[in-house]
């Protein structure tokens, strides 16, 4: 096991990529902190992994909010005595779909930004100093290869994922002479409940279907097949294990070749 004795905080925890990327860990012989902002679903995936042997704790945050993520941390520290090895960095939001930029409202988009950059980075924040005193860390923050290039009528989400790159290269060389990785993952289209909300979406305002939608994505890929959960899940446990401990400030892209 990979992450045997590890401990790991993943924020966004039982939605969509984030409820494989958990498990995943928890596989692996992670003890993990699970938090979103609803208690329902990340309980009940915490009941889930303990009955496997696993310590695991759920709690509510918002992580766009500074006192609950310094709480929420205190409660990790507290939870795995004062040591956290790894943060995995999995919440987010999708923000206007098929809309030009001149038509996104300024809220939506500075709402996106708050949700998909602050979220990332405040608990990076309070996360770090605990990784500092032990000379040890890694991180692992899911961005989105909308980050690598540009994204046709998605200029929030593309710009948050911009700026994802920035907080974790900047963020790595910060923190590389206290042994602290920090990376991230650039998921294409993803086999989730957004993507099938994105097609639905985008098919009702091109007057198009789901289906013709998907197999729109799915053409634009080399590879011709969508990435799946456990594809980001995979490459999240390469990051958080000492197999990439000479790897810092770099995006993973896993998107069947979309951005290349």
């Amino acid at each position: 096991m990979r992450l045997e004795n590890k401990t790991a905080i993943v924020t966004g925890a039982a939605q969509g990529m984030g409820g494989t990327i958990t498990e995943t860990m928890a596989r692996e012989g992670a003890d993990l902190v699970l938090v979103a902002r609803s208690p329902g679903p990340i309980e009940e995936l915490a009941e889930k992994i303990r009955g496997t042997g696993r310590r695991a704790l759920a709690v509510a945050a918002d992580t766009t909010e500074d006192d609950q993520v310094e709480n929420m941390v205190a409660k990790a520290k507290e939870f795995f005595d004062g040591r956290i090895d790894i943060l995995v960095n999995a919440m987010g939001a999708t923000g206007p779909i098929e809309t030009p930029v001149w038509e996104i409202d300024s809220k939506d988009f500075l709402d996106l930004l708050r949700k998909n950059v602050i979220g990332a980075f405040l608990p990076s924040k309070y996360v770090i100093p605990a990784m500092i005193e032990k000379n040890y860390g890694k991180i692992v923050t899911i961005g989105g290869c909308s980050g690598m290039r540009g994204y046709r009528y998605r200029a929030g989400y593309s710009s948050s994922k911009w700026a994802i790159r920035g907080l974790t290269r900047t963020s790595a060389i910060d923190c590389g002479e206290y042994n602290i990785n920090v990376n991230a993952i650039m998921p294409g289209i993803v086999e989730t409940p957004r993507m099938e909300k994105l097609c639905h979406e985008k098919a009702k305002t091109k007057g198009t279907t789901f289906e013709e939608e998907y197999a729109e994505y799915v053409a634009e890929m080399p590879l011709k097949r969508v990435t799946t959960p456990q594809d980001i899940a995979n490459a999240v446990i390469f990051l958080a294990s000492d197999e990439s401990q000479n790897l810092t400030g770099q995006e993973i892209v896993i998107d069947g070749g979309w951005a290349a």
